[in-house]
């Protein structure tokens, strides 16, 4: 699991460390090159790629899977304000992540997938500085939301889909969104791992 996110963080940390756009795109390019040769020769000398090869590859995660990851993150280099599609494009990202990582813990659940989506979108709005964008992010995710309503994870899901549970709470709460690691955000993830529920 550490593997699979340390992989999608990386190309995060793309984002946070490029100012320039064009130069970013290349940056991400490597990635994507890098993820696409994993089944066909060995990783670079990079920890994450190697990790990925050795520890995500034996497990059905192909390369082809975490290149997935990179689209997402590419399309937050759209400029402001961005687009429906790149909207979805983010939320594609969070459904993929999800996704894998359910399969990962050997329980491949829909609901989760589209926990995933919901937690993207809602990380995108808070780290967003345009407000036409964070609304129409907070827009999509509502609507998602609406669709999760009530829904009870099992056990082995919680870690993953309490981050759901936190998005959720973002969106009831809105804006100015509460900052990250309050004791109200950490009660929240807490009641969600017992309960189970969204």
């Amino acid at each position: 699991m550490t593997a699979l996110f340390r992989i999608s963080a990386a190309m995060g940390g793309v984002l946070r460390t490029t100012t320039d756009p064009m130069i970013a795109q290349i940056r991400l390019a490597w990635w994507r090159e890098r993820l696409e040769e994993l089944e066909t020769q060995p990783a670079p000398a990079e920890p994450r790629l190697a990790a990925a090869q050795r520890l995500l590859l034996p497990r059905g995660i192909s390369g082809a899977d975490l290149v997935a990851l990179e689209t997402g993150w590419a399309r937050m280099l759209d400029p402001f304000p961005w687009s429906v599609e790149t909207s979805e494009g983010i939320w594609f990202r969070g459904v993929k992540a999800f996704g894998l990582a359910a399969r990962l813990l050997g329980s491949p659940d829909e609901r989760l997938q589209q926990a995933g989506g919901l937690w993207a979108l809602v990380d995108a709005a808070r780290h967003c500085s345009d407000p036409e964008t964070r609304g129409l992010l907070i827009e999509r995710a509502r609507t998602i939301a609406k669709g999760l309503e009530g829904t009870r994870f099992p056990a082995r899901l919680r870690p993953l889909s309490m981050l759901a549970a936190l998005a959720m709470r973002d969106l009831a709460r809105g804006e100015p969104f509460e900052p990250e690691g309050t004791p109200g955000r950490a009660l929240a993830m807490l009641r969600h791992r017992l309960s189970g529920r969204l």
